[in-house]
């Protein structure tokens, strides 16, 4: 599966590289993306995909097609290393942006390993920080899916224990247990190379959440309601079945709560 990205990056005692590919242009920008941010990201190509879906699922319908400018997007999510960086920078003046369950993580064990029990304002604020920013829901749902309108990120196939991190039990020891580092499940990565869409861990998104926005959603660049009261979220988690791993799925928490299932994954504008 072809690359977009040729990136070298180190997770505070995990390396993680990726294949190469011809030195083009998008390529080259995505290497300066990582040596200047320090998480590889993945070129998403400007051009039309099908969102949403046509089955029965009233939060999801109408499939309709999407026409979305070139993006990057994170190949892999935020991992409790990183975040532990923006809370070093930070320090205690912020006490609501610590997540659920931080005192447990054991470093550097589980410093490859995606940060969990973030809030939306926490996970906004970590991407500006990190000179990037909440990818919209279209996005999100092309990085997963691409253009072949495929219902999980490596096709059609029903979801297996190979493929992608869901159906564990919510144990004590949540991420020894229950969570794997974020470069696993090679053969469940999208068509971009973009790993954890489905499983792992459930991500924010920047736009506000309305069931029936499909019906109304403009065919360009959609960035979701001009106001509401909850916050998209997108992608399968640990926890959830394998209904929930399709990557039209959606679901939506208000911005100020702590989901103990979502962690954060950032996008970057190509221009």
């Amino acid at each position: 599966m072809q690359r977009f990205a040729v990136v070298i990056t180190i997770f505070l005692g995990l390396t993680v590289l990726g294949s190469a590919t011809p030195a083009v242009p998008e390529t080259l920008t995505a290497l300066e993306e990582a040596r200047q941010y320090g998480a590889p990201m993945a070129w998403i190509p400007d051009g039309a995909f099908m969102m949403g879906t046509r089955d029965a699922s009233p939060k999801a319908t109408p499939g309709h097609r999407v026409y979305l400018y070139a993006f990057y997007m994170d190949i892999y999510e935020v991992t409790t290393a990183r975040y532990s960086k923006f809370l070093q920078a930070f320090g205690a003046a912020e006490p609501g942006f610590v997540p659920m369950f931080w005192d447990e993580i054991q470093f550097p064990y589980d410093g490859d390993r995606p940060v969990i029990g973030v809030s939306w304002t926490a996970a906004e604020t970590y991407c500006r920080w990190a000179k990037k920013r909440l990818p919209t829901e279209a996005e999100w749902e092309k990085a997963a899916r691409g253009t072949d309108d495929r219902r999980y990120p490596w096709g059609n196939d029903a979801p297996t224990s190979k493929l992608a991190n869901y159906d564990q039990p919510f144990s004590g020891q949540r991420f020894s247990d229950s969570l794997k580092p974020v470069d696993s499940y090679e053969p469940g990565q999208s068509p971009y190379g973009v790993y954890g869409m489905a499983g792992s861990v459930s991500e924010w998104v920047a736009d506000w959440y309305d069931e029936r926005y499909y019906a109304t959603s403009p065919n360009s660049n959609p960035k979701g309601p001009a106001s509401g009261a909850q916050k998209v979220i997108r992608g399968g988690s640990f926890a959830d079945s394998a209904g929930a791993l399709k990557s039209s799925s959606r679901g939506s928490s208000f911005p100020s709560d702590s989901a103990p299932f979502v962690g954060i994954r950032c996008a970057r504008d190509a221009f």
